[in-house]
């Protein structure tokens, strides 16, 4: 099977998440893909950014059986009193066996290849809730545009079947690409980092030239909800939420969701043997957030916290 048709018929997912409620509107089923062409410091999942399954441990889980020790065929896994469970991330050859024979999950493997049929099964059991609130689908990541054939095959599924359809995307792509995606999306929930072209490259390693001339483009088509994940200290200045609030006005943004700084993902870099990108940053206050919610709304614009 060549590399095409791999990519429109399996696809690379970390989870599907269920009654999903910040990523939409209504109930929704959220699928997310794995791998990202950003790499932005304060990513809460990093188990999205490569584009291959990796393992992930839990230390706190692990009963120091010794069984991973035995099934690894490279022998990277080791395990004594004074310091526990170690592997050695360099050499890992990413086999997975000692995730195979781990008895309390302490080693879980993060990214299963799905096809499309075993994806919108998966979605289609929470068809009731979609009907009832409202709801859908949301394919989100990473970025699900670079698994883009696939993407497209699951959403051309989901509509179907009837349901309604969400896109999360930073909007790094070539415009060929996405325009064929957005035949099969009824909503488009666009991430803006930051409105500076420099800043955005320094921390996302990329430029928002394309995002932004994508996003033009797309709101001639679809629906669009503008994200803001609000860094202190990065993007949460007066002049660039000015500018942010300008663009959502230009485009007809249905609405702004202010997506707050959070250490979720502290623990997952560890748990996957990376370094935390940032630490000395903290979440923004709820009077902070609510000051600038209040701000972008003064000009009309409909905003919301969290979702």
């Amino acid at each position: 099977m060549n590399s095409e048709v791999i990519d429109k018929e399996r696809g690379l997912i970390f989870l599907i998440q269920s009654y999903s409620i910040q990523d939409g509107p209504g109930i929704r089923t959220t699928v997310f893909m794995k791998g990202c062409p950003l790499r932005c410091p304060w990513c809460h999942n990093p188990e999205s950014l490569n584009s291959y399954p990796e393992l992930m441990t839990h230390d706190t889980k692990c009963i120091a059986c010794g069984k991973c020790v035995d099934a690894c065929p490279v022998e990277v896994v080791t395990l004594s009193k004074q310091g526990g469970r170690k592997i050695d991330r360099d050499r890992c050859n990413l086999c997975f066996e000692c995730v195979e024979v781990c008895p309390a999950d302490a080693l879980t493997k993060v990214g299963e290849y799905m096809t499309v049929e075993q994806v919108v099964d998966e979605v289609e059991k929470d068809e009731l809730f979609y009907w009832r609130s409202g709801g859908g689908v949301t394919i989100s990541g990473g970025e699900p545009l670079l698994q883009g054939p696939f993407v497209t095959n699951v959403l051309r599924a989901c509509k179907e079947r009837g349901l309604h359809t969400a896109l999360d995307t930073c909007g790094y792509s070539p415009w060929p690409l996405l325009e064929k995606v957005l035949e099969y999306v009824d909503l488009v929930l666009f991430d803006i980092k930051h409105m500076d072209p420099k800043a955005h490259e320094e921390a996302t390693g990329v430029s928002n030239a394309l995002p932004l001339e994508n996003l033009y483009k797309i709101r001639d088509q679809k629906k669009v909800w503008l994200r803001i994940p609000l860094i202190p200290g990065y993007n949460d200045s007066e002049e660039n939420l000015k500018k942010i609030s300008a663009l959502g006005q230009e485009i007809g943004a249905e609405r702004i969701s202010i997506l707050p700084f959070n250490k979720f993902g502290d623990g997952k870099y560890e748990n996957l043997g990376r370094q935390i990108p940032i630490t000395e940053v903290k979440p923004p206050s709820r009077e902070r957030l609510h000051e600038i919610q209040q701000s972008i709304a003064s000009i009309g614009l409909h905003v919301t916290l969290g979702e």
